[in-house]
């Protein structure tokens, strides 16, 4: 769990609020589909994401309790080979 409450989700996505994350990197290790980098470790054409995330995290509420998985979450980490 984000000790900060950084993440928020609409149907689309989870969003991590670039502000509010306190660079833990607790969040890198519990993705269960690796999309989550360090900021050190973005590449390049991931960099545009940040203002994304900023944007929709900044209009959407935290996620403060821990989430069921979705209907199809196995299938989609085996998609990605996870």
């Amino acid at each position: 769990m984000c000790p900060v409450a950084c993440f928020h989700q609409d149907d689309l996505m989870v969003y991590v609020d670039p502000i509010e994350c306190i660079a833990c990197r607790a969040c890198l290790v519990a993705c269960p589909v690796n999309a989550i980098y360090d900021v050190e470790d973005l590449p390049e054409d991931k960099a545009h994401w940040i203002e994304i995330n900023a944007q929709r995290s900044a209009i959407l509420p935290a996620i403060v309790d821990k989430q069921p998985s979705l209907p199809d979450a196995d299938a989609r980490k085996a998609s990605y080979g996870f």
